[in-house]
Parts: C-alpha cells; structure tokens; sequence
C-alpha cells in the first residue's frame, strides 16, 4: 500500500519524527482555508507518482487572497495521468542543507538497506559515486548504533547535531518495523539555519500482508487514489488491477491470471483489468465480481478463465447461476472451464439457457469466441506480439559435481504443524488418501490427542523425540507462520513446506534469518506444496492433473502448475516432481536449488520452469544452468509480461519494475538454451517434441 506524502508524514509524526506543520484542502475547502501558520505557503498536490514539482506540482504562494484559486489550479491537473484528489499546505522553511534518508526492503539482498546521501533531492542516485552510503540491516537483529554513526559521518553533519540525528534514525526505524513499511523515505531531509532537521517530504509503502492483519493501518489509505471499482474490490477482499482495454477478466490463481491477461492482450483483445478470485469464489464473490465488470463501461466482454484445482469448478457455476438470478448476463461472457468438476460446471451453466452466456472448454476455443463477439469500432491497445525468443546452444558441460539429492518419496514421514485447524485437518485428510505417510501432527496446548489417527503434540521438539520426522507442513495463521518455519528450522527438520500465505515480509525475513545454518530446506511461504506423482504430496495441489513421468515441473505459481501438468498429462506427458516455490518475494528453495537436486534425479529427463514478471529468480537460474553445464533440456514460460510497470498482480512477488525488465529475462533465458515458450498452449508441445 503506497501512502501519498501527507499520509506518509502522519505516520512519520506519530512515529515522532519532526515533520513540517500540513493541512490537508479537498476540492470545495479552498475558499473557507485559513492556516494559523506564517507566510510563505507551498500547495502541494497530492499523488502517489513521482516527478510532480517537474509537473507544476507544487506552487509557492506568498498571498492568503490567491489561495483558492491556485488551489483550483492544482485540482484540475494531472501529473503522469493521475488526478489529484487533494493538497497539502504547508509552511515554508528555510533550507541549510538538503539530504537523502531511507530504509528500504531489499528483495535482491534479503535485507533492510539504509541508504543516507550527502544531497537530497531529484535523481539522487546520479549525484556521483560518493554521494551515497547504503548499509545491510538484517532482522531480527535491527539498526546497530556503529550503522547510526556510520550514515551520521557520511552526511559530514556538525558533531552537535548527532544526538538529534541518531533520535530521528531510530524514530525511522521503530516506525518501519511498527508498520510493516517496506519504503519509508525522507528526501529531502533538511537542517534549517537554526539547526533543526526536518523531513521536507516523505513517501512510505507499506506490506499489503500487513494492512490485512492490521486493520487499524487503513486509515492511511486515501481512496481518492483509486478508481472506484479498485476500491470496491478491495473492500471484498478481491485482487483487481485496472488495465487500458475492454475484455473484462476474472481468473482464479494470480499466475493463470496473468497468463490469461497476457493471452487476450497478445490476441488483439486487450484486458481491461487483472480480477483473481482466488480460491474462493462464492455467491458473494462472484456478485461483486460480475458488478465490477458489468458497471464499467470500458468492458464490452467478459471472460471467465478457471482451473479447477483446489477450486471446484462446480461450486462456481453453481455461485454464477445464483449471481445471475437467472437472467442473461448484461453483457456477453465467455467462459472457459477445465480441472477438477468443469464437465459438471459448464453443465450448470449450459442448462441456464440465457443469451450472451458462451462456453469453452479450452483456452484457444475461448479466444476464437471472444474474437467473434469483438464490438465494431474497439479501441485499440498497442501491446507487442509474443517475443520470439530464439533458443541458444545448451550449455557445455564443466563437469559440475553436485551433492545436493532430491530426497522426498512415498516413504517420506511428515509432520503436520497446525494440524487441528481447518485447512490443516481437510489437507491432511487429502494427504493420507494420496498416499502420504503422515507421522504426526502439532498444535500448541493440543497436545497428546489424535487426529485423523495422527498423534498430535505440543512442539516439534516432542514429535521429534517420538518420530523420525523427513518433512513438516505448515497450516498455520500469518501472524504466527513466520515463527512456526523457525521452529521447524531450529528443530533441522529436513523439508519444510510453509502453505501459510499473507506473511509479512519483515518476518519472513526474521525467520530466514534465524535458519540460516540449519539443514532444512525451507520451501514456500505461499506455496502450493509439493508432490511426487504416484507417491506422495505435501501439499494442497489437487491429484488429479498429475501422473508419473520424466518431466520435473518448478513454478512461483499454484494455478500454473496445475494447468500445466493438466496439459502434460492429457499430452501423455507424465512429471517426476512438482514443486511450487512460492510466490512471495521473500522464499526459501529456489529454482537454482531445486536445480542442483535435480541434476542427481534419475527420474528427471526434462525440467519446465514456470516464471513471472519480477524479481531476478529466472536470470539467476539461467546463470547457474550456463555455469554449471546443467544438461538436462529445460523449457521455461513467464506470465505477466503484458503487465503495466509498477504494478503488482496478486503475488506479492510479481511486479514488473520499470525500464523492460521483462525483455532482459526472457532474451537470459533463451541465451542459457532454454526453449522459451510463448504461451500456455506450447508449453506440452515445445516439451514433447524436446523429449523425443
């Protein structure tokens, strides 16, 4: 959740941290404004892009009389598209000095960076190499006084003016481990001619996992920012992205979501938004998903694109024949269901009998509908075809030795953290009917009764006295996940699977922290899990689009997985093994881990690597396979590459960042001999024909 400059300094004052004197002017208070503060004021529109005071953004005003009418100016303007919903006032201050302050979650490094620049400003990062001090802060151990002194003395600051900045640093950092801030900048940070330091101007982010469970940081939010279907999807708890075109899309699983929106904009049918259902897609649900979509009046059609995996297809049919009320949908839908219970969910919708209701059961055979219903006189949207990624030479080998085994099969023991609960007493249930050999199972002050048969015990230190213990699960709530794969880490329990999504990345970070130098292999948070078909699952992935074979697949995404080991399998294509990653940007195994096992696993003759837009997982991985000479075949899709930059799809991990990023991994992946795919529909063939 981004926060605009004013809600970022009130945040920054109930932290203590010195802040100028504001108010903020909505349209219709210009003319009644009177400040008791001095003469000059500065106006400052209020928007969540940058770049603004290049914008006309902001404007000095050294007469009370022309206040509402430069006011007026400012609310008619728009800065990088962005209407401005209100301004700050504020003071003018006289400025000895400009600095650069912030503390930033670093995805790259895995830590808190604090970055301190001797000039403030714009383009700070083009001030020259010595402008800029940043310093590693690893959680749970915090800001060190060393650290303080270090950006203290790099700012060339008055020694009389420590105390007073070591106060304001330490304000900084209990305010972004307090909120769960992933950004909290002050630039410029001023002294003044008496001394004091001031943050001029701020800009905060904070962790969306940790707004959900902290209901109370709302009121940092400012709606005005939003159009109003955003906001009406985020009251229902829906993930919503507002696109350019006129398809309207509703997925279930952020990663079929983006592929899907990727899809429409590559096939001249250009989405008007990104709408994942999740997993839970009710009555409810489904009502205020169809309003969003039929009340905009950009859409023109809409598709429903699910996969039934954890999700019956069924159960959704049934919520869309009761949001329609038997009526025909007012505007024409296509929808296309395949996985677990669509035969039965497309007979439900079929027996509807309404106009403008098209079914599909197949992606293609969607999109040649979507393309006869195509409204004469559609806005274009310029996206660019798929890029074709030309397939570089498989890399030499280099006689890389690995140790690293793949160790999880049908005698696998598994302990079930949180096994009492709901999710965890459903999922186990689902285990054991795969096959899986759950040992035992742990819920704190639950212990010494059994569920489903399993012993359940207090920690993991009892079990692991009474069991030998190959893997743990966890189906634990957010707010103590994060303690719960430190526990399982500390305990060296070999794999540990951690489900649990909606973690805050400050914990997360904590908890890989505190593993590191313990032999488990973390995979996850926000993982689907893994499963070995034939054998066995950790996990919540449906069976039924999986069957045994040579192919290895490796996803950041749940949805993707089961829809492509649902294609392989009716390809006749089976998989060795299946893991999700997880989407979050802070993970445990990657794919350069899972990789080095891979390169041992007899049973893998081909591995399918099922990316997306954000972070450097898929670059890394195609400079290990160059490397290392990994010589297996790997065949490799990303989803998201239609995304507009900056913004986030449903994965807290997926976000495209400005400047082409999406160009620079594909182009690595095909030069490491990766056969890129260009969309869904080639991943089996592109992989059949690469096995024979």
């Amino acid at each position: 959740m981004l926060l605009d400059e004013h809600n970022s300094k009130l945040l920054f004052d109930k932290a203590h941290l010195p802040v100028p004197r504001g108010s903020a002017v909505f349209p219709g208070e210009e003319d009644d404004f009177a400040p008791d503060f001095p003469l000059p004021w500065f106006l400052k529109a209020q928007v969540l892009s940058g770049g603004r005071g290049k914008a006309g953004g902001i404007l000095r005003l050294d007469n009370p009389a022309d206040f509402p009418a430069k006011a007026r100016k400012l609310f008619g303007r728009e800065i990088k598209g962005e209407a401005v919903p209100f301004i700050r006032v504020e003071p003018g201050e006289e400025i000895a000095h400009e600095f650069y302050l912030s503390l930033t979650v670093s995805r790259e490094q895995r830590c808190i960076l604090l970055t301190a620049g001797r000039r403030g400003g714009v383009n700070i990062e083009k001030l020259g190499a010595d402008n800029l001090l940043v310093q590693r802060i690893t959680l749970p151990g915090g800001l060190e006084p060393h650290q303080i002194r270090a950006a203290f003395f790099h700012l060339g600051l008055d020694g009389d003016h420590f105390q007073n900045f070591a106060n304001l640093l330490d304000a900084l950092f209990r305010c972004t481990l307090d909120n769960g801030l992933l950004l909290a900048e002050i630039n410029p940070l001023i002294l003044t001619p008496d001394g004091r330091l001031l943050a001029l101007d701020g800009k905060v982010e904070m962790d969306d996992n940790f707004v959900d469970l902290h209901p109370e940081a709302e009121i940092y939010h400012q709606r005005e920012h939003a159009a109003p279907e955003e906001n009406r999807a985020r009251d229902a708890g829906l993930s919503f992205v507002r696109l350019p075109g006129w398809v309207g899309l509703m997925v279930n699983g952020a990663g079929l979501a983006m592929a899907t929106m990727d899809l429409l904009n590559f096939s001249g049918l250009p989405a008007s938004n990104f709408l994942d259902l999740g997993g839970a897609a009710d009555q409810k649900r489904m009502e205020i998903a169809l309003e969003l979509l039929f009340g905009d009046d950009r859409v023109e059609i809409v598709f429903i694109n699910l996969f039934g995996g954890i999700l019956s297809c069924e159960k959704v049919a049934l919520a869309m024949k009761g949001a329609l009320r038997g009526q025909s949908p007012k505007k024409p839908v296509v929808v296309r269901m395949s996985g677990k219970d669509a035969m039965a969910g497309l007979k439900i919708l079929r027996e509807l009998d309404v106009d403008d209701l098209h079914l599909a059961e197949d992606m293609q055979a969607a999109i040649a509908i979507l393309d006869t219903l195509r409204p004469a006189g559609a806005t274009p949207v310029d996206y660019p075809s798929p890029p074709d990624i030309p397939l570089g030479p498989r890399p030499a080998s280099v006689g890389w030795k690995s140790a690293a085994a793949f160790t999880i099969g049908a005698d696998t023991p598994i302990l079930v953290q949180g096994i009492t609960g709901r999710e965890g007493r459903l999922h186990t249930q689902l285990m054991q009917e795969y096959g899986a050999n759950v040992v035992a199972g742990v819920t704190p002050f639950k212990g010494g009764g059994e569920m489903l048969g399993v012993p359940v015990y207090d920690s993991i230190a009892q079990a692991a006295r009474a069991h030998n213990i190959g893997a743990s699960i966890i189906f634990v709530p957010p707010r103590m996940a994060a303690d719960a794969v430190a526990e399982a880490a500390s305990n060296a329990i070999p794999w540990v699977v951690c489900i649990t999504e909606g973690i805050t990345q400050h914990e997360m970070l904590a908890a890989f922290q505190q593993a590191k130098g313990s032999p488990s292999r973390i995979v996850g948070p926000n993982t689907p899990g893994i499963i070995v078909p034939g054998q066995t699952k950790i996990g919540i992935m449906p069976t039924m689009p999986f069957m045994p074979g040579p192919v290895a697949v490796l996803s950041r995404s749940g949805t993707l997985t089961y829809e492509v080991a649902d294609r392989l399998t009716r390809a006749g294509i089976g998989q060795s093994l299946c893991v999700g990653i997880g989407g979050d940007p802070f993970i445990g195994v990657n794919f350069v881990d899972m990789f080095e096992m891979i390169r041992n696993h007899d049973e893998t003759k081909a591995v399918i690597v099922l990316g997306e837009i954000g972070g450097q997982a898929e670059e890394n991985l195609a400079e290990y396979v160059v490397r290392t000479g990994f010589d297996k075949p790997v065949i490799s899709f990303i989803a998201g590459q239609t995304a507009p930059a900056g913004k986030r799809l449903g994965h807290a991990g997926a976000i495209l960042e400005s400047g082409g990023g999406i160009a620079h991994k594909l182009e690595t992946m095909g030069k490491a001999g990766f056969a890129v795919c260009p969309s869904l529909e080639s991943v089996a063939e592109t992989t059949a024909r690469i096995l024979k």
